[in-house]
């Protein structure tokens, strides 16, 4: 397997770069300019030696991914669908720019930690293949240099494909750098997970460099088993609790997430329900409508009936937003552009 930038520790790549002609300092200026600015050409890098920009770019690739299809939707989201051909397997990044055109903070960019995706919900079309392998550190951070190689980016949120919590150890390790050498604070960074309790109890404890997202998707134990299948039998109020201690030791609020499906969870009892379990816990409820996908028997919610249940939540003492997706004509919601691949 080919080496690449990286998956190089910042000392292996200063030692790389000092056996091929070039002083340590090289190295920090390489990753600033792929980190900091998303430089993914060497011959861009005008401050280091000639001779050494044509080393790296001969026998140290940046990437380990090839792009393999990019889709620009009409609001100007851009999903990319990359391979990595030595590893194997297929993952989707989105990179989503602000809605407003004047809006110069950067983009939100979406990234995944698995190939495929282990839980299973039935309304998902990522995971309809089941888990392929995880992916290693290198491969989410080149996620974010990819992003970055776009545009500035203002936030990442970790909600495209696979659960990140079984994959941890890889995640911590690219949010270090993300967080270290790319400058995105943990308040910008947003994990999204199904909320295996006892991963949750362990991520509280090792001082996490990112907000938490639970998707909870219905707080009925019975629709839950069915729409989680890998949680099957791990009660709501399980992980729930599990929130309560993230939320008491890190002091960070937890966004608890429901894909709405029509007539399936969108209805005036879910609202409530929700409402009970969540009652007196500081927390917000992020709803999204669901995204239709090829094969799937599921349906979006009628119309107004998002924002009739954000607001009985409202009503009831919570804090709740709609969130509709970006990008969804140019198969750039959750899960379309792999799926249609992988049709194809």
């Amino acid at each position: 397997m080919a080496q690449t930038l990286l998956a190089l520790e910042p000392a292996a790549l200063a030692e790389w770069v000092t056996s091929h002609g070039g002083q340590a300092f090289h190295a920090k200026i390489i990753r600033k300019e792929v980190l900091e600015r998303g430089v993914l050409d060497y011959g861009e890098m005008t401050s280091l030696p000639a001779d050494l920009r044509a080393a790296l770019k001969a026998d140290l690739p940046i990437l380990s991914s090839t792009e393999a299809t990019r889709t620009v939707a009409r609001d100007k989201a851009i999903k990319v669908l990359l391979s990595f051909p030595a590893r194997g397997g297929t993952v989707e990044m989105v990179h989503i720019p602000p809605p407003d055109k004047d809006d110069t903070r950067g983009a939100t960019l979406c990234i995944s930690t698995q190939v495929g995706c282990p839980v299973g919900c039935p309304f998902c079309a990522s995971g309809l293949g089941g888990l392929e392998r995880n992916l290693s550190a290198d491969e989410i951070l080149e996620q974010f240099v990819i992003g970055r190689s776009v545009g500035p980016i203002r936030r990442a949120v970790v909600m495209g494909m696979g659960e990140p919590l079984l994959n941890m150890e890889a995640l911590n390790k690219a949010l270090d750098a993300v967080h270290d050498e790319m400058g995105l604070g943990s308040r910008k960074i947003t994990v999204s997970t199904v909320g295996f309790p006892d991963r949750l109890h362990k991520a509280a404890r090792q001082k996490p460099r990112f907000e938490l997202a639970i998707s909870l998707h219905t707080a009925d134990d019975v629709q839950r088993d069915a729409l989680v299948p890998a949680m099957k039998g791990t009660s709501i109020e399980s992980i729930l609790a599990a929130g309560d201690d993230w939320f008491e030791q890190t002091g960070r609020e937890i966004t608890y997430e429901i894909a709405l499906l029509g007539g399936e969870n969108d209805t005036p009892w879910h609202a409530e329900r929700l409402a009970e379990r969540l009652n007196g816990r500081r927390c917000m409820v992020n709803l999204i409508p669901w995204n239709p996908s090829p094969g799937m028997s599921f349906n979006r919610p009628e119309a107004g009936t998002p924002e009739a249940f954000r607001d009985d939540l409202i009503a009831r003492g919570l804090v709740a937003t709609v969130r509709w997706s970006r990008g969804l004509d140019g198969d750039a919601a959750c899960g379309q552009l792999r799926q249609r691949v992988a049709r194809s």
